[in-house]
């Protein structure tokens, strides 16, 4: 009899055991599409139209042909890359970029890609303490590209320090001393990708007639501390940090008003002239040193004086510039579907609708290495959109 009953419970068991591994490979296991290497363009639109329409897919990538033992023309062929303006709109209205980055090429191969045009310009920061490797790897890349090139001046950039300001600063320099006859700056750093085309970025910036985008405000009160306490760089090799202590600054100069905002922009020439030049902004610039995240007060500040090259004193946030899931305003934007990193989305797949339906011209942040397929879907659709508008002959090496 207790045989019997002993057969029974491990007979029982062992059903049970069988129903559960069951259950979790029949019922959970298939929400998940596995992909691997995703051999061409049109198998990818497909995973793409699964992923915007809700299904969960782990995976997936479509690699670059790497700079490695080929020329530059077969690179450029290679990689899809767009070497004319397709139209006269876009070719009477070069952009300018900086692009400040520090780790990560494929992620920023697959940026650079995106925003390239030949009538634009591009100037790459690279963090000083990348490694020589990374280093070396950028330039390579960028040798291939008449319109391209590394900043003169690099900065060990710290987070949240002056430093992270003057490196757009250096390439602005650069900028302005080019021949490109460029109407607009746009700084991305290399976790950015596009959500519009090169044509649709042109057609919100001249919506704008001229003024400059610096989205901010106010500063609020948990922001005040940041000027009104001196905040300082400290940098040992690859460990830097902001020191904050409870020294009182003095008074930002001219008596200027300090405004908190994005540091992402998109600026005129003629104020980055005046940014450059001007001694408001150069006395501006001195006191912010010791400041913290100074890029989210130097531009909005500037930008609100009355009578500045571009300036729009009564604005607020408006301009569209950046798509951002912070972590305090979920309610807002839904959730994250990827990570948090500073309070900042990493995007995920989950992401991409809310991407795709974004009024933004960039979204921030990526990462290609954990989430290939948020990134390569954007892309797609992206390069699609773009060759729809075009005004010439596409040629075929353009397509993905």
């Amino acid at each position: 009899m207790k045989l019997k009953m002993f057969e029974f419970v491990v007979g029982l068991m062992a059903i049970s055991i069988t129903l559960w591994f069951l259950y979790i490979n029949h019922f959970n296991l298939p929400k998940h599409l596995l992909v691997g290497k995703i051999a061409n363009s049109s198998v990818l639109a497909e995973i793409c139209d699964m992923v915007v329409a809700g299904k969960k897919i782990l995976g997936g990538n479509v690699p670059m042909t790497p700079l490695k033992d080929i020329t530059c023309q077969q690179y450029l062929t290679r990689n899809h890359y767009i070497m004319k303006p397709l139209s006269k709109e876009e070719a009477e209205f070069p952009l300018a970029y900086v692009m400040l980055i520090h780790k990560d090429l494929d992620t920023f191969q697959r940026l650079f890609r995106a925003v390239y045009m030949p009538q634009n310009i591009y100037c790459v920061h690279v963090d000083k303490k990348a490694t020589a490797q990374f280093k070396d790897a950028v330039q390579q890349l960028l040798n291939c590209f008449p319109n391209a090139f590394l900043a003169s001046k690099m900065e060990s950039v710290v987070y949240a320090g002056i430093s992270r300001l003057q490196a757009d600063l250096n390439c602005l320099q650069d900028l302005i001393d080019s021949e490109v006859p460029w109407k607009y700056t746009i700084n991305t750093c290399g976790q950015d990708f596009p959500l519009k085309t090169n044509r649709e970025i042109i057609q919100h910036l001249k919506g704008f007639k001229g003024k400059n985008i610096t989205p901010g405000v106010l500063p609020p009160p948990h922001v005040i501390r940041r000027t009104k306490y001196r905040h300082l760089e400290q940098g040992y090799g690859l460990f830097s940090f902001m020191l904050c202590t409870w020294i009182r600054k003095m008074p930002p100069p001219h008596n200027l008003t300090i405004y908190f905002g994005s540091a992402y922009v998109a600026l005129t020439r003629e104020f980055v002239n005046f940014v450059l030049r001007d001694q408001r902004a150069v006395d501006l610039l001195e006191w912010s040193r010791d400041t913290y995240s100074p890029d989210e007060h130097f531009w909005v500040t500037l930008n609100r004086i009355p009578g500045v090259p571009g300036s729009m004193p009564n604005a607020s946030w408006a301009g569209d510039l950046r798509a951002v899931k912070w972590f305090d305003m979920e309610d807002k934007h839904g959730g994250c579907h990827g990570h948090y990193v500073h309070g900042i989305c990493i995007y995920g797949n989950g992401d991409l609708k809310w991407l795709i339906n974004s009024s933004s011209l960039f979204a921030n942040k990526f990462e290609l290495t954990a989430y290939p397929l948020t990134v390569e879907c954007l892309e797609l659709r992206l390069r699609e959109r773009t060759l729809n508008q075009s005004e010439i002959a596409i040629q075929p090496s353009w397509y993905f």
